[in-house]
């Protein structure tokens, strides 16, 4: 290869000798090349296959390349293009790339001009060629397109083949320049631009074959504009070469020597960690485009390189007089383009040999893998009848109903991370439990809330969850006017009777809070059943029982597996709803209050708070309360009382009366009253609570009875023969409505041809490569 170069580039004069010494310099770098050419020419060619194959296929090869990173107006348009030695890009400021930019550069001394073939988006492995001009238009026509566009930025590389005389062999990768935007709402625009473009370089920076080429424009090592976000991928920089762009602008900047040997030598506080290389390099690029107008400086590409070469002479020169000494052949190595490009050649041409004993295990297991599938279109194409179709359908059948089955009982098969849902995204996609005051239980109260579930687990959990939030529901407030107007008339008198008042309020306030519940639970576990359906696709692909590419045949397994489930959560929750109008229609007392234990204990402690005196009970209640005993008294002392008039000392009642049989005593007395005592009021609240908590707890066990007699388990008795029937049915159609055959056909004989063409550029890779490792193993043996 070429060396020596740039000592002998620096040690030249202006002038006459520059000319001579530059003359003398192409003369042997084109000499070497030629002589290198024959046998690395070969290793490239299979290289760039190689990662023509990985990009079209998408197989697992790892191709090294350079991958260029920096800011806008870094330089980095700038800087490759003298890499390859012709202008084709545009390059200044503002965004000039938006879509990664790759070039597979080859020497070809055969080329005096440059020979360049732009790979179809659409088809990679069409390759056409294309003149300058005409890749110039290309790049700049999308990059007027992705401007319009919302994303603004692609990943997708545009990818160019050159062959030039002046061409090292390299790949590389042009990114979009990062961008530094402003703060402030005005410039929000630009700040997701430059989140876009720095995502975009970082997922590029990710694989691990690439060297990143990091360009900084700075005088200041302390300064890491560039190095900042690359050391977030790379953190010790140990597959990063870092490049100081634009020299002939910073060489002006330094007044004292010691600036430029801290500059040309920085010490390791400032740039540390294992640098490819070693310490920095330092490039100019003349400024001035190739062309015949009158805008342009170069008339060709020979007069850019020419210009490349002298800039570096020129910077040699400049840092000497700055340093006030000639720099070393270390100090020399790192100055200017053409010492870049050869450091990165030779190390790109290390990694080549290096992986060439790796990528022939991998080009076989490809060849193995791609041989296979073609084996299993071939038998696709057999099994394209009516009997085995008809066979692989049942077989799907039952391999569909036994994943069911499984998700339901419990598994770990599926990842709960790709199919787990915890009670926050439960509750988003399925929708809340809330009451008529909207309020959700706080998911943390759940036990398994943060947990990602599936399957019964996730249905137990949003059943626990129902439980849970209903069992809380308190019995909403009761006004007075509702109380009032729950009276009415009766049919035979116009007294009040505060037990139908009561149960008219606890009716029709259960109704309208328990109903909203139903319908949300219902909606919940219809969602977690229908989620069943993705689940056991990816348990059938895994175990390959996936039936791929009858695509019409499992839209109707899953059209009828949806419908089923739809209309058995419509049947369960009418059943539901049917059981919530009778208990809210007609008032059962000892399904609603459960017993009188219950009103006993809420009216003893109201007994207790009350006292009967004159200081808790307003004036009016206790005048009523002792009247109505007075007259009581007043009966049972006639003689000629009747014996059945209510007597104290009777066997239901005792002697001396109780706080709770005074209270019942009250309730009777005030049975005729129309004037709303505080008494009467929580007489009627006690009585509608106890009604509405004995509707709650019936709804809560007859609801969660129903779901899983009516909605769970007819999965599992019920949908086999659903299935089965529609199966039979579709089989009685027409077969290849149901199969699209047809299609089928199409797309394997597609798919074959694409896997023949595969294999037949994997085989020739391999062989090429096998050459190769030979070549280099007996390089390797030679004394």
């Amino acid at each position: 290869m070429r060396k020596g170069g740039a000592a002998q580039r620096g040690e030249a004069g202006g002038g006459e000798e520059a000319a001579a010494a530059l003359a003398a310099v192409e003369e042997e770098e084109e000499e070497e090349q030629e002589s290198s050419s024959s046998d690395s020419g070969k290793l490239y060619e299979a290289y760039n296959e190689l990662h023509g194959l990985a990009q079209e296929f998408e197989t697992p090869f790892e191709v090294p390349a350079v991958l260029v990173v920096g800011h806008q107006t870094d330089g980095k348009s700038a800087l490759v293009e003298a890499l390859m030695g012709f202008q084709f890009n545009h390059v200044g400021g503002g965004t000039k790339t938006r879509r990664p930019i790759t070039l597979h550069m080859k020497y070809n001394p055969g080329y005096r001009v440059p020979v360049c073939r732009l790979v179809s988006d659409a088809d990679p492995a069409v390759a056409s060629r294309m003149s300058l001009p005409e890749i110039q238009a290309y790049i700049e026509a999308e990059n007027m397109r992705l401007e319009s566009d919302p994303c603004q930025f692609s990943e997708k590389e545009i990818i160019i083949r050159i062959e030039y005389k002046y061409c090292p062999n390299l790949t590389i990768i042009d990114t979009p320049g990062l961008i530094i935007p402003a703060p402030g709402r005005r410039n929000r625009t630009l700040q997701g631009q430059a989140r876009a473009v720095e995502a975009l370089v970082r997922a590029k920076m990710q694989h691990k074959e690439l060297i990143i080429l990091c360009l900084e424009d700075c005088s200041d090592w302390s300064n890491a504009t560039t190095r900042r976000i690359v050391m977030q991928i790379d953190p010790e920089l140990s597959r990063t070469v870092i490049v100081s762009t634009k020299l002939d602008t910073k060489i002006l900047q330094f007044a004292r020597a010691s600036d430029v040997e801290v500059f040309l030598k920085p010490p390791a506080c400032t740039l540390d960690g294992c640098l490819l290389g070693g310490s920095p390099f330092f490039t100019s690029v003349p400024s001035g485009r190739v062309g015949s107008g009158s805008e342009a400086i170069y008339r060709s590409n020979e007069e850019f390189k020419k210009a490349i070469c002298l800039r570096e002479m020129e910077d040699i020169v400049a840092l000497e007089g700055k340093l006030g000494r000639s720099l070393s052949k270390e100090e020399r190595s790192r100055i200017g383009v053409s010492s870049l490009r050869l450091f990165l050649e030779e190390l790109l041409q290390k990694r080549y040999m290096d992986n060439v004993p790796l990528i022939i295990p991998l080009l076989e297991k490809e060849l193995r893998s791609t041989t296979r599938k073609i084996r299993e279109t071939n038998q696709e194409f057999r099994n394209l009848d009516e009997a085995k179709l008809k066979e692989k359908g049942r077989a799907f059948h039952d391999s569909f109903l036994t994943k069911l089955s499984l998700l339901l009982k419990g598994t770990v098969v599926a990842p709960p991370d790709k199919f787990g849902e915890t009670l926050l995204d439960e509750r988003t996609m399925g929708g809340p439990f809330t009451g008529t005051d909207s309020l959700q239980l706080p998911h943390k109260m759940m036990p398994n809330a943060g947990m990602r579930l599936y399957g019964g687990a996730q249905y137990h959990r949003a059943m626990a969850e129902f439980r849970l939030v209903v069992g809380g529901v308190k019995c909403p407030p009761i006004t007075r006017e509702e109380i009032v107007n729950a009276c009415g008339v009766e049919d035979i008198h116009d007294g009040t009777n505060y037990s139908r008042t009561a149960c008219v309020i606890a009716v029709a306030k259960a109704r309208d809070t328990f109903e909203p519940f139903l319908h949300q639970l219902g909606f919940r576990l219809l969602y977690i059943l229908k989620r069943l359906l993705p689940i056991s696709v990816y348990l059938l692909q895994k175990d390959g029982e996936y039936l791929s590419g009858h695509e019409v045949f499992l839209r109707r397994v899953e059209t009828a597996f949806n419908n089923f489930a739809e209309s058995t959560e419509r049947s369960c929750r009418e059943k539901c709803m049917e059981d919530l109008v009778s208990t809210t229609r007609y008032v059962t007392w000892s399904l609603h209050n459960k017993n009188r234990a219950g009103l006993c204990q809420f009216l003893d402690s109201f007994a207790s708070s009350e006292q009967y005196s004159a200081s808790t009970i307003s004036s009016g209640v206790q005048q009523e309360q002792y009247l109505a005993l007075n007259d009581n008294k007043s009966d049972r002392s006639k003689p000629d009382s009747k014996p059945n008039h209510s007597n104290p000392c009777s066997d239901s009642i005792p002697c001396n009366p109780t706080a709770e049989t005074r209270l019942v005593d009250l309730l009777d007395s005030t049975l005729w009253n129309r004037r709303l005592a505080p008494s009467s009021e929580r007489i009627v609240y006690a009585l509608v609570y106890q009604i509405f908590h004995g509707i709650k707890e019936h709804f809560l066990v007859s609801t969660e009875l129903k779901f899983n007699c009516f909605f769970l388990m007819p999965v599992v008795d019920k949908l086999p023969a659903l299935l089965w029937e529609d199966l039979e049915s579709a089989f009685g159609d027409d077969l290849d409505q149901i199969f699209d055959i047809t299609q089928l056909r199409h797309s394997l004989g597609q798919r074959k041809r694409e896997l023949e063409i595969e294999l037949k550029r994997l085989q020739r890779l391999k062989e090429k490569f096998r050459e190769i490792n030979e070549q280099l193993s007996s390089y390797l043996v030679r004394p």
